[in-house]
């Protein structure tokens, strides 16, 4: 890309900002992020933790004012109302239209409404964005009850951050546990367990049908499918988010849920591009989704798209599939393929330990043993050797080798690697793993294997 051209990114989360960095690294080029948002960068994950009290907004802006101008990234505080692809010009709703050379559509994703009755009174509401979380701090002062609908990551976060003001909290799930669609039943179990030991209500198998209001129109009750009425000052949505697209409706962009994309990341119009929560790939290759909405996976996009506009034009390798978040205080890891329900085609170990506050599981292709993903809660591995074994195709045994230098938990926790291996030795007594002392250390395997570039197995 010439020095002299002009890169406009719209949206200034992960995958904007490390375009812009990784773009700056190598370019003298004039670089313009907008964003109607916020003024600055934040990160996004921890905004729960400003609600609770953990932190201060302050605190989870990573860059201070005059990186910004030191850097010579220019920032605009305002919202894109309409772009004109043809002329290359942006509209925005208080400044002057400005031009580009080069766009990237980085406007991230919004919470996932789906017209029920109601949801459009004071105390309701999704958590996505920085105003999100103000409006949240407004609705649930002096409030002691509330729904959140919906049982994913984002409800959990919600119903900890309720909690934390001693708000009583009812979580509404449409499957028979939480998280069901994503987790296997023995995880999902444990899950749910784990929230409701917390305090935390779930009622299962139900639906939102309608929310009530006041005489002041409040929010005062949610009704479900079932017919159940759940007094509440304060619903929660988390239904999921979807790509935030809606300005691009009417535009000549092609857009199916997002906005369409190859593996480059370019878009169906000429110089124009789109990272992050509103890309969706045209050929996403099975199993991997069209959507990906994750942190990681912006910070990949934005890095790998810069490679494209410096002159060096990269497809997108995600690589095995990673995710790590929190059920209140059980640190959750998931990497490769764990399906909720595993296909003929493949098997697992699982470990649970008593307490029901850990949990391993490996699953494996039945034929040939090779390591397909790994689900882990409560215990830590190391996110480079659990890259390795998929990146390499690990079998099951000899990703099992390796296990005891995979966990990462602090140095007096108990290690329980030792329980799931004399599993896989029941399972294959015919296949024995190596002994304690000739199986590798963390230090051994990191300089027999060079995990960082992803080399061979030697």
């Amino acid at each position: 890309m010439q020095q002299d051209r002009h890169l406009v990114i719209i949206g200034n989360g992960i995958a904007g900002i490390t375009l812009a960095q990784h773009v700056r690294r190598h370019s003298s080029m004039r670089i313009t992020i907008i964003s109607a948002e916020s003024a600055v960068h934040f990160s996004r994950t921890a905004l729960m933790y400003v609600y609770m009290g953990h932190m201060r907004l302050q605190d989870i802006t990573p860059y201070e004012d005059w990186y910004w101008r030191e850097h010579n990234l220019e920032l605009v505080h305002d919202y894109v109302e309409q772009i004109d692809f043809g002329q290359k010009l942006l509209h925005l709703r208080q400044g002057q239209p400005l031009k580009y050379d080069t766009l990237v559509l980085a406007t991230g994703s919004v919470p996932a409404f789906f017209n029920w009755p109601g949801q459009q009174l004071k105390g309701v509401q999704g958590l996505n964005s920085l105003q999100d979380l103000e409006l949240m701090q407004q609705q649930t002062q002096g409030i002691n009850r509330a729904v959140v609908v919906g049982g994913g990551l984002i409800g959990i976060e919600m119903a900890e951050m309720l909690q934390s003001r001693g708000i009583a909290v009812t979580m509404l799930v449409r499957e028979k546990l939480n998280w069901q669609n994503i987790l296997p039943w023995e995880e999902a179990l444990l899950v749910s367990r784990h929230l409701q030991a917390h305090g935390i209500e779930l009622l299962l198998e139900d639906e939102l049908e309608e929310i009530l209001q006041d005489e002041q129109g409040n929010a005062r009750a949610v009704r479900t499918i079932k017919g159940k009425e759940i007094a509440c000052q304060f619903v929660g949505i988390a239904t999921g988010v979807l790509p935030n697209v809606a300005f691009l409706q009417n535009s000549v962009l092609e857009l199916d849920r997002g906005i369409l994309v190859n593996e480059y990341f370019e878009t169906s119009i000429a110089d124009v591009y789109a990272i992050g929560d509103c890309a969706q790939f045209r050929n996403p290759t099975p199993p991997a989704p069209a959507v990906e909405q994750l942190w990681y996976t912006g910070r990949q996009h934005g890095e790998t798209l810069a490679s494209t506009l410096l002159g060096t034009r990269t497809a997108y390798d995600r690589g095995p599939w990673f995710n790590s978040a929190k059920f209140m205080d059980i640190e959750y890891q998931t990497y490769g393929y764990v399906p909720n329900q595993l296909p003929p085609e493949l098997d697992s170990l699982y470990w649970q330990h008593k307490s029901g506050r850990k949990a391993i599981r490996l699953v494996y292709e039945r034929n040939t043993q090779k390591l397909t993903g790994l689900n882990l809660l409560g215990v830590r591995y190391r996110h480079d050797l659990c890259h390795h074994w998929l990146r390499q195709g690990y079998t099951l045994k000899e990703a099992l080798a390796e296990l005891p230098a995979a966990n990462f938990d602090p140095e007096f926790f108990r290690k329980f690697e030792h329980e799931i291996m004399a599993q896989y030795q029941q399972r294959f007594p015919d296949q024995p793993l190596p002994e304690k002392q000739q199986q590798n250390n963390w230090w051994n395997l990191r300089s027999k294997f060079k995990l960082a570039t992803g080399s061979k197995k030697h």
